[in-house]
């Protein structure tokens, strides 16, 4: 069975709302509803595709654009490659060129709506910034907030609350305090044993690898609506990360670091080679900043995660 190339698109508009559209109850995936787009024809560029596809569709021009994710995904009847950009700027007023419905979403209402299940990712990578800010070990908890506080005000929107070496307890008081902080604001992401999950409702879990390999049987332990994350370093632990439904992934180290210098960096060629191979969202980590987004999201990431590159200075 040929694979169907399809470049979609998440459009933004100036309220950072997606818009979506309601596939025809006659098409495949009928009367679900699904990120713009069309067929990529042959020797079309995935850019060029999405441009005509999306003036053809929705009468506007692509403006700017960028990738977003690449999902594989295998229908009983049909498999298909969606190629998904993210598209920032347009011109022209969308309407349903060819009848169908329309909708502009905010990022949670994402959830209220049903999609085929190869766009699930999608709906993921749409709701997901482009850089993931982990917290530094070692500082004191005053310290620490102080950082986090300066992060928000800076548009911090993913913080992971890393402590590895706090005593439980501490690490516990310190998240309700980093919670009541990011309320409104920014996705906290949490660590620990999964028995603390429901004294902390608002956050979401960001799995150790240990945690994945062991707990990725079960299956995910918790509903769709809550963020799961987990620590990947390769192609097994990307599959149990997908065998276990989690939201996204860290994919580390790309590059040498400072935290584990014993660790053989993947590089930029493996991470390509791993993120074509997998259809979740994920941050690349380990010796990448700021700068690095652009290329991390021409190679498929979703963005790029680190501690001292996005921590606030003074």
């Amino acid at each position: 069975m040929k694979r169907v190339h399809v470049a979609a698109a998440v459009i933004r508009g100036d309220d950072d709302r997606v818009l979506i559209a309601k596939r025809a109850a006659s098409q495949h995936q009928g009367g679900l509803w699904e990120f713009p787009g069309g067929k990529v024809e042959a020797g079309e560029q995935v850019r060029d595709a999405l441009t005509r596809e999306l003036h053809e569709e929705l009468g506007i021009r692509v403006e700017a654009a960028r990738p977003l994710i690449q999902v594989h995904h295998d229908y009983p009847d049909k498999q298909v490659l969606l190629d998904v950009w993210e598209v920032s700027a347009f011109s022209g007023e969308p309407h349903g060129a060819e009848g169908q419905p329309l909708a502009w979403a905010s990022e949670r209402e994402l959830l209220d709506y049903e999609f085929p299940a190869a766009n699930q990712p999608i709906v993921a990578a749409a709701r997901l910034p482009d850089s993931y800010l982990i917290t530094p070990d070692g500082l004191e908890p005053a310290e620490l907030l102080r950082g986090v506080r300066a992060a928000l005000a800076a548009g911090a929107k993913l913080i992971q609350l890393r402590a590895p070496n706090m005593f439980d307890p501490q690490y516990r008081d310190l998240a309700v305090d980093v919670q009541g902080l990011c309320a409104g604001k920014a996705q906290l992401m949490l660590k620990g044993p999964l028995e603390w999950l429901g004294d902390f409702p608002a956050a979401g879990w960001h799995l150790t690898a240990e945690q994945l390999r062991k707990y990725a049987p079960n299956g995910r332990p918790f509903p769709g609506q809550r963020w799961l994350a987990a620590s990947c370093h390769g192609a097994e632990e990307l599959a149990l990360a997908a065998r276990m439904g989690v939201d996204f992934v860290t994919l580390s180290p790309l590059q040498a670091t400072q935290t584990h210098p014993e660790a053989t960096p993947l590089g930029w060629e493996q991470a390509a080679q791993l993120l074509r191979e997998s259809n979740i969202p994920a941050y690349l980590l380990g010796g990448v900043g700021p700068d690095d987004r652009e290329r991390a999201w021409q190679i498929g990431a979703q963005g790029v995660a680190g501690i001292r590159a996005f921590w606030p200075q003074g």
